[in-house]
Parts: C-alpha cells; structure tokens; sequence
C-alpha cells in the first residue's frame, strides 16, 4: 500500500511539557493523510511514555515513536528522513503546533500546481502566527509567489519564520553530513541545496503556530567552537552555491564569507584547506575579502573564551 501523504517529523529532545501541542494541533486536522514521526534524540523526561499513552488513545491515524541515542539535530533529521513513509515530510517542532486546517491548505495549494510542472517544485511554504493570532515575520509579497528559497531571501528579501513541506525524494538528495564535528548544523546547509533546482511555491496562509514563550536552551554566553564544524560546513556550502547573488546581496555575502573563515579557523581548518574547499571564482574572492575581519573574530572568540 501506498504511504500517507505528510509525514509530520517531530524531532524532541526533552519537551514532554510542550509536546502536546503538537498531538492537540494533529488531533484537530480536517486532512487526516498523514502519519507523526517523532524522532527522540535521548530524552530522560518521560515522552516515551507521553507518546505511548497518546499512542494507546488510538486518536491519530499513524503515531510513530523513533527513539535515538543523544546525536544532535543533523542526526536526528538524517534518521527521520530514512524511516519516514510520506510522500511530503513537514517539520512540526516540538513546542509548536498548527492550525486545523494546516495540512488541508498545504496539499490544495500542491495540487493547485499544474501535474506537469511539479517536478520542479520542492513543495509549498506558509506562514506563521504566534500563539495569540499574531503575524510572525512577514507576508510574501504576492501570492502565490514560485521562486527558490536563495530568490525569496536575495532578491524578495522576506526573512521571519515561515512553515511548509517539502518533497521527501528531495530532501533525501540532501541528508546532512554524519562525520560532523558537534550536535548541529543549520539547516541552510540543505535548503541552499535544494534551491539550487527547485521552486518552492510560497502562499499567505497563516497556517503554523509558533508559540513564542518557550525558554531558551541557552545559558550564559554561547561557546561558538562547540558547533564551529557545522557552522563551517553551512557557511562555506552557502558561499559556494549563492556567491552569484553578490550584485544584489554584497554585504550579506560578505558576512557568510567573513563567518565561514571565523569558524573554519575554530574548527582548526586550516588557510588552504578553507580555499580548497570553496569554488574558484566568487567564493574564493568573497572569501579572501572576508578573512581579515574572519581572523579578529576568531581571535576575540579565543580571548573570551
């Protein structure tokens, strides 16, 4: 038998006080073509037994429960993209949740595309409210609009969070790196890839919940060399592949270039292991001006800490 349509991936790491509002959200969609993935990276807080309870409710039309060994986001993520059954993977964070309709809208506007030109598209992108209603970032500015994500960001300048789908045939084109250094890699390191031959079509639906109150995982002044591999990697996979846009995007390439040196030098990534690894032509250039004001920052980032 064929899989369902979305699979919702819900990557958790000790948030059994807030995953319920991804259950409740899924609980109340009018599309019920989907399975939740949840993905644990380790909890010690009792979700194996929340979602077994959840699991026991038989309320949801597929509850699948993943736990892992602590590896990070990017590992989490890889073993999501492996195990899932959805022709569309959709990422609902742990303390999140969505509206009722959410998954109703994201597949009419899918299938609004005509069939045969899909294949270049990756999948559909809404936006976000917060939990009182409210807008959170901005709207696109027309709708629908087709573009990559490197054209909404260098060329529509729409930035704030935004929510959708994605294809998971793409997305298994592009897993993370497993040999990272680190528990993360942003996430630009595999949607820079994906736009390089895939639109996404981007509507004015409000259709994710962005709950605002959650505590941050944060405490004290950041170590930036804890997770300077997969900054490295992300910096340097952006500058090779989006350099292009520099007529329309100076400063904002200069400061990926600028952070790409900064983390390789923290990372112990040496000058010509950083040239090698970027493309001749812009990214090198980019990236010959960014090293000076790379180096201070490294050095400031070693004095502090």
């Amino acid at each position: 038998m064929a899989g369902p349509f979305f699979t919702v991936y819900t990557p958790t790491y000790n948030r059994a006080h807030t995953l319920h509002r991804c259950y409740d959200s899924l609980k109340a969609q009018t599309n019920r073509d989907f399975e939740w993935l949840i993905v644990d990276d380790g909890s010690t807080d009792g979700t194996a037994e929340l979602v077994a309870q959840w699991q026991a409710e038989n309320l949801l039309p597929v509850i699948r429960y993943e736990p892992r060994p602590h590896g990070g986001a990017h590992r989490v993520h890889n073993h999501g993209l492996a195990v899932a059954h959805g022709q569309m993977m959709i990422k609902l964070d742990s303390d999140d949740g969505c509206v009722p309709q959410a998954l109703e809208r994201l597949r009419f506007h899918w299938e609004s595309i005509p069939e045969s030109e899909r294949a270049g598209f990756s999948g559909v992108t809404g936006l976000c409210q917060d939990q009182d209603g409210k807008l959170v970032g901005c709207e696109f500015p027309n709708a629908p609009l087709d573009c990559t994500a490197a054209e909404l960001d260098y060329i529509h300048h729409v930035h704030g969070e935004k929510w959708g789908f994605l294809r998971l045939d793409v997305l298994r084109q592009f897993p993370f790196p497993e040999d990272c250094t680190g528990n993360f890699i942003p996430e630009s390191y595999v949607w820079s890839q994906v736009s390089q031959n895939h639109e996404t079509r981007h509507v004015n639906e409000q259709l994710r919940i962005y709950w605002m109150d959650a505590p941050s995982l944060v405490h004290g002044r950041p170590d930036p060399s804890r997770n300077a591999d997969g900054h490295r990697r992300m910096f340097g996979m952006v500058l090779n592949l989006e350099a292009k846009y520099v007529r329309v995007a100076p400063a904002r390439l200069f400061r990926v270039a600028v952070q790409f040196s900064r983390f390789s030098l923290l990372h112990g990534t040496g000058l010509m292991q950083q040239w090698q690894s970027l493309r001749p032509g812009l990214p090198r250039l980019l990236w010959l001006l960014g090293l000076p004001l790379g180096a201070a920052l490294f050095m400031r980032d070693k004095l502090r800490k």
